[in-house]
């Protein structure tokens, strides 16, 4: 399992990265401490952050089978978990590298969440996705947001029961690739876990 076998997670601490707005780097000096506030995502994704927020939320539910979240917090912080695949600074943002408790972040599958933000069937191999590809087209469905973004979904609750069961597969999928596939989330950033503050240079 992702969570349970990964190396990135033997230690007490991992460095991990995340690039945010540098106004959120101000209330960290100012509070000593950040979390995700509804306003900073519907500023982010202007008309479609009723459907993040509502995702968020449903990732929140989900990572509390793995990890204590204390109920105020409702929305993940996103971290690179590898130097080479982390997010440059743009004008506006500054990118932090962090050392953080292992216990406080939780792994995610960055391919399997594609999936999900898709509302895409998160199969366990190859041979699974052909089987659901399959079983789909009996169904007369030629993709599985169909179950999700039409009445199609009322007709076949149970496949779409299902597509929706396999996206917990997203903390537990382990791919090939750590460094390249796998993303950290925590819900809260600390002042003191902060090692390096990069700015955008322009």
């Amino acid at each position: 399992l992702l969570n349970r076998s990964s190396d990135l997670v033997e230690d007490e601490y991992i460095t991990l990265w995340t690039r945010q707005a540098s106004e959120i780097m101000k209330e960290i000096e100012e509070n000593g401490i950040y979390k995700v506030k509804e306003e900073y995502i519907r500023k982010k994704n202007d008309t479609i952050s009723d459907y993040y927020l509502k995702l968020y939320k449903w990732f929140t539910r989900e990572a509390k089978k793995y990890i204590e979240i204390e109920d105020e917090y409702l929305y993940p912080i996103w971290f690179s978990v590898a130097d080479e695949f982390r997010l440059r600074p743009v004008e506006g943002t500054v990118t932090l590298k962090l050392k953080i408790p292992s216990k406080d972040i939780l792994l995610c599958n960055y391919d399997a969440w594609g999936y999900v933000v898709n509302y895409f069937y998160v199969p366990l191999d190859e041979a699974d996705k052909l089987r659901h590809k399959e079983e789909l087209a009996k169904y007369g469905l030629t993709s599985d947001d169909e179950l999700f973004l039409t009445a199609k979904g009322n007709f076949y609750p149970l496949l779409k029961r299902k597509v929706e069961k396999s996206w917990e597969r997203i903390f537990t999928l382990k791919p090939d690739d750590e460094k390249a596939c796998i993303v950290a989330a925590a819900w809260e950033i600390k002042k003191e876990w902060i090692e390096e503050v990069e700015s955008y240079e322009g």
